[in-house]
Parts: C-alpha cells; structure tokens; sequence
C-alpha cells in the first residue's frame, strides 16, 4: 500500500512540475509579445491547420478534406487527419462559449494546444527518465527536457500544427510500455498511443515501428513473463486501429490505400501485427518456449510482407517517388525538413549540431550502460528507440524533435549520477564534472554555440540573406491583400498558407506534395515567359499576383529562370496585362493587378 501510495505521489508530482516548466515556457513567450502568434516564420503547416479547422467548423464535412482554396479549380485532398481539427475545434468552442469573439477563441486554441502538448511530453519524459536513472532524475530531466522542448520550436504559441501531439504521443508510448510490468493497462495504452500517432501522420511509422519491434523483442527473449505486455500492446494497437478506420475514413475508401496517411494499407498493417501478436502471446501453444516464438513472430512477419507486397506494392516506394522531377529539385529538396543530414553539412553546419550532438551523446552513454553489464529492459529499449529516432533524423531533419527529447532520458540519468556522486564525495574533480555534465545536455548549448560561431564566420552578405528570410510572414504583412475582392492569387509556395489564413483570397501553390498540378502551374508561369504566364493567368482565372522579393523561393526561381517572368517581375518589367496596386510597391508584399480583358 506504501509503496502504491508513493507512486501516485510521484506521478502527481511530476505532474505539477511539468505544467510549473510549460506555464514558464508560457511566460516567457508571453514577455515576448507572443511574436510567434502574429508572426509565422515559415510555419506554413500551422497556417494551413488553422484554415483546416475553419473550414471543418463552417460546416465542411467531417471525411472530406479538400483544400478547396489550394490548387486549380476544385482544390486537392490534404492528407491531414482529422483527429487533430477536432480538438483544435473543441478548444475554440470552449472559449466561444464564453462569448469571446471568434478571434480571439482562435489565439486561446492556438495558445493552449502547444502548451497542453508540452505539458504532457515533459510530463511523460521524466516519468520514463525516472525508470532509467530513479528518482533523483527528477529535477534533471524537468530542466533539460523543459529546455528542449522550449527552444525546440514545436510548441511555440501559434503552433498547432501535428508535430507536437505526435511527439507526445509517441512519448506516452514508451513511458507505457516501460510502465508494463509495473501497471497492467500501460501495455493497452501503449499501444493505442502508438497507433493515434500514426493516424495523426506518418511521420512516426518508423517510431511505432521501433516500438512494436521492441515489444515483439522482449515477448521473444522474455517469454510468459513479457507475455501480457505483448497482448495489450497488440490489442491496444490493433483495436485503436479499427476506431480510426471507421471514425476518420470515410467507408466507400475503406479499400483504398493512400501510402502517406491512414488508410487500408496502415489499417492492414496494424491490425495483423496488433491483433497476431496478442494471439501469439496469449495462446500458450505459442509461447511455451522461445523456438516457438520466434516462430510465431516469423509467421507473422512473412504474413505482413505478403500483404503488403501482394496487395500494396505502391507504399513499398520511396515517400515521394512520384513527385514530379521539376517539384523534387526546385521544390523538395529545399524544404528544411527534408534535409538529410549530408545536406546541412553542406549549407548549415550549426544545425548539424544542434541537431545531432546530444542524441549521439546519449547513445554513447547508453553503449556505456550495457559494456558495463545494465541489462535491464528501459537500458535496451531506450538504445533501440533512440537509434531508430537518430537514423530517421540523418534521414530527413524532420525526426530531429523525436531523437533530441528520447536523449533527454539518458543524459538526464548522467546528470543525475554526477549531482548525487558530487553530494555523497564533494570535490573539486566531482563538481567540475558534474557541471560539465549539465552544459553537455542542454541542447541549446551546443545550438547557440555553434549558432554564434557561426555568426562570426558569416560573411555580411550571408548575415543579411538570413535576416531576410523571414519577410512576408506577418500578418500585417498581408493587410492591404486581405481588404481587397476575393479572387485566386498566383504566389509562390511559400507564401500560399500565410494567404489562406490571413485573408480570403484562393491560391494554386502550396508547400504539399499533393498539390502537384497547383505547384506546376506556378512553376510554369513563374519560370517561363509572360506570355506563358498570361496563359496560366486567364486558364485559372488569376485576379492578383503577390511577390515577395526576399522570400528564398523567390530567389531560388529567378537563379533556374533568370530571363522568367518571375525574374523579369522583381527588375520591374511588367507586361502589358498587369499592373502594380497603388501603395504595395516597395512593401514587404507587393501586389499586381491583372488587367480585365
């Protein structure tokens, strides 16, 4: 009883103190204006999101997802869930009930989502850190992973885009798995985290993937002793599964596979692996001895493959295999977060450290863990799971928040040794290295370092190429578009969410691989010569064209197209069927008018 008493104690505790570090992270921003509220610094997802959500709460129906606004006449289908617009929705609601005005409804949902996000995530990384290094991790684990998270970016205020509940739901996933043997439902909710992550995207197919791996390899090597942990999991993944096939798709797609979100392939997947684990691991004829689970796991996998291969060959490409060549290299491979890690060593170095430095730490630190004889279940599983988040991350720069909050865990656990070796033999030797400690795995040290070296090596035209970077990303910068008729706009990518959100014009690009037709069309106009454009202008019945003289993209269409229209726009040669709208010249945004016929 004592010792269930101190559990409950603990886990309240650490509860209180997580919100205590989000309402800081909170405070701070607050301090600072909120300038991420009125400012998206390139968070096209967190724009787009937000017209999502307005869209769904005007009335657009709950399995349609057409950006009608986005791409040609009729739009495109997002492949975002819905999962994440209703309780975005519900927020809203709750503050409209107050009788608040619709805007300002809209800033406490996108003030509370990043901050109930972060809240929960630091809550369920010191309860999974207190698993590995006891209960003097605490206040190690608070400070660092309230750091991380804090200059991570994802849970700013105005982010609500799903990369912060994805990050948060794979965390309670492992802290759950962790959890089982102590506490019998962890295991089931376990697994429905792992499968409510990977319907919000799949983005963390990799990390459920990792997660169920490790699952299947502690019921092999563990045996009946693991044996309940595998049958929760397995039902809490498959069944969840089966909730969001039939909640968020609509049944006539039930047997269509779309490889980039939830759909009959993920649903297949899911349910023979959640579903033929917990029979393996419930069927004593299955698990009497490890020669017979490893069958039944091989069984299972030579079942998955066949499916997979047999019925949907297509998601066994590369994610963006059929993207049109023109959109891969003017297009995708500049977007930040598909970088790999070979190509910011080549344009940002600083990023290579502040990305990959402590997650590579924290797997030394783990290696050293077993060299040194920790066999325990937390020591295997967090190395497999940080190495699979560390893969991904030098894959695409887009696991960077995944690999970054598991090594909190570890290196939280050295700090934790170094303070109690520091307090049990106080020396100069012992306190040097436990603040050595401490700067080691705070991540903004070794990003801020390696930003203000960075900084000193630039040259003033690089410096100022960065500081323009950011322009045409304010609210106010789309004021004077914003009161004008409703039409489509033609823009670059870049610049298609802000328009959605900030006014009430239509687009044809947009940063999504599934607006390809959209991209094209912009790609054409802006790189050809004006009298393509024109053709393209009066084919989907453009009204304005916005340019943003110091957006990268911009510049980036001008260096492959320097005779383009794009090219030709920004030197101030118009054609004769535009014209400039009195008072945006010399603007962040400037605007054309399209003449009338």
């Amino acid at each position: 009883m004592g010792a269930a008493e101190n559990g409950a104690s603990s886990w309240r505790r650490d509860l209180a103190w997580a919100l205590v570090v989000a309402l800081l992270a909170l405070t701070i921003s607050a301090i600072g204006g909120f300038k991420t509220m009125s400012n998206s610094n390139g968070d096209n997802d967190s724009l787009l999101r937000l017209v999502e959500v307005r869209d769904f709460m005007a009335g657009q129906g709950w399995f349609d997802l057409h950006q009608y606004r986005m791409g040609p006449e009729g739009g495109f289908v997002m492949h975002w869930s819905r999962l994440v617009d209703v309780l975005l929705s519900g927020l809203i609601l709750v503050a409209k009930a107050f009788s608040t005005p619709t805007w300002l409804a809209e800033s406490f949902a996108k003030v509370a989502w990043p901050t109930l996000t972060y809240w929960l995530t630091a809550f369920f990384v010191v309860r999974t850190t207190r698993r590995l290094g006891g209960d003097a991790v605490g206040l190690p684990a608070m400070i660092i992973i309230g750091a991380a998270l804090y200059f991570m970016g994802i849970f700013a205020p105005g982010d609500i885009d799903h990369h912060n509940i994805q990050l948060l739901l794979v965390m309670a996933a492992v802290n759950f798995l962790l959890a089982a043997p102590d506490w019998r439902p962890a295991a089931l909710l376990s697994g429905s985290c792992a499968a409510l992550s990977l319907a919000i995207g799949m983005e963390t197919a990799p990390l459920v993937a990792a997660i169920g791996s490790c699952v299947a390899g502690l019921f092999l090597f563990s045996g009946r002793q693991e044996a309940p942990t595998a049958a929760g999991f397995g039902l809490g993944f498959a069944g969840v599964s089966v909730l969001v096939l039939v909640l968020t798709v609509a049944p006539s797609n039930w047997g269509v596979a779309t490889c980039d979100a939830f759909s009959a392939v993920q649903f297949a997947v899911a349910f023979i692996c959640g579903a033929g684990l917990a029979g393996a691991a419930s069927i004593d004829r299955f698990n009497a001895s490890i020669s017979r689970r490893l069958l039944a796991l091989v069984l299972l996998a030579g079942i998955v493959a066949v499916v997979v291969v047999l019925l949907f060959p297509q998601c066994l490409q590369a994610p963006f295999a059929n993207l049109d060549p023109r959109l891969h290299t003017l297009w995708l491979n500049n977007v930040e977060e598909a970088q790999s890690l070979f190509q910011l060593m080549k344009h940002d170095r600083a990023s290579v450290v502040g990305c990959y430095v402590t997650p590579l730490i924290a797997l030394v630190l783990l290696a050293f863990r077993m060299i040194r004889g920790d066999r325990r279940r937390v020591v295997y599983v967090m190395t497999a799971l940080l190495l699979m988040a560390f893969a991904v991350s030098v894959w695409q720069v887009r696991g960077m928040p995944f690999s970054i909050t598991l090594a909190v865990i570890p290196l939280a656990a050295w700090v934790a040794m170094w303070r109690e070796r520091a307090a049990r033999s106080p020396s100069l030797r012992t306190s040097a290295a436990m603040v050595l400690a401490w700067l080691i795995s705070l991540n903004v040290i070794w990003s801020t370092g390696a930003r203000s070296m960075t900084m000193l090596t630039n040259t003033a035209r690089e410096s100022a190429a960065e500081s323009s970077a950011s322009a045409c990303t304010g609210s106010v910068d789309y004021t004077v578009l914003a009161g004008m008729p409703a039409t489509t706009v033609l823009a670059v990518s870049n610049l298609g969410s802000p328009i959605l959100a900030y006014t009430n014009h239509r687009v044809l690009a947009g940063p999504y691989h599934r607006n390809i037709e959209g991209n094209l069309l912009v790609l054409d106009a802006f790189t050809g010569q004006a009298a393509m454009t024109q053709a393209v202008v009066r084919n989907q019945h453009i009204g304005l064209v916005a340019l943003c003289r110091s957006d990268p993209e911009a510049g980036n269409l001008v260096s492959v197209a320097p005779n383009g229209f794009l090219a030709e726009l920004i030197k101030g040669r118009l054609p004769a069927w535009l014209e400039p709208v009195p008072g945006t010249l010399g603007q962040p945004l400037e605007l054309y008018r399209v003449k009338p016929d």
